[in-house]
């Protein structure tokens, strides 16, 4: 029987990464369940101030409650015309939680008169794997720039205003696999398959 590994969050379209991620490096043995899976539990709010430890504390909370194996992330983009934020706060911000619309026009607004040469900016990613003796935090980086508008309808956050380095178009005008290849959270996920690997063996 597969080993089931939680991760911790009720989307859909990271669990679906995360199993591509494990089929392309040939990693059987392993079912990926999520929140909507499991029963329901307390989470911890997100208040460290690092992705690091938001990540971790989020998997240490799965293992606890389920005593599955769990992975947790937390990501957001970091800007360095404003020394690294929104960093955590990316979701919110404009002070309203996921408004990626409000997000994106304070962030314009805050960058307004900042020349196109200091523009640069990353998303990252830090995922936490917790399990039995095994407690692991990788980072993912995904260097870029901000454009001066939105562009594309693709993706979500900030994706309309962030050009990937060496590119031409935004995040959001992307496919959906094209994003997957070079993403943060993939290159912080790949970092984690030798724990997977030796899960999938145990």
């Amino acid at each position: 029987m597969p080993r089931q590994v939680l991760v911790a969050s009720r989307n859909a379209k990271k669990l679906n990464e995360l199993r591509r991620i494990l089929d392309e490096a040939g990693i059987a043995g392993i079912e990926i369940i999520g929140l909507n899976d499991v029963p329901p539990y307390e989470e911890a709010p997100e208040t460290a101030a690092t992705f690091e430890g938001n990540a971790v504390a989020k998997a240490r909370d799965g293992f606890a409650a389920t005593g599955l194996a769990c992975i947790a992330d937390d990501s957001g983009i970091a800007v360095d015309a404003l020394n690294g934020m929104p960093g955590v706060l990316s979701a919110r911000w404009s002070g309203t939680h996921g408004n990626d619309e409000a997000n994106n026009a304070l962030l314009l607004a805050q960058l307004g008169d900042v020349p196109d040469e200091r523009r640069g900016a990353r998303f990252v990613s830090a995922c936490a794997l917790v399990a039995d003796g095994v407690e692991e935090i990788v980072r993912g980086e995904w260097p870029g720039t901000i454009a001066r508008k939105p562009v594309g309808d693709g993706g979500f956050g900030y994706d309309p205003l962030f050009v990937p380095e060496g590119g031409e178009v935004s995040a959001a005008q992307l496919t959906p696999a094209e994003k997957d290849a070079v993403s943060h959270r993939r290159r912080a996920l790949r970092q984690l398959l030798p724990a997977l690997a030796a899960l999938a063996q145990d």
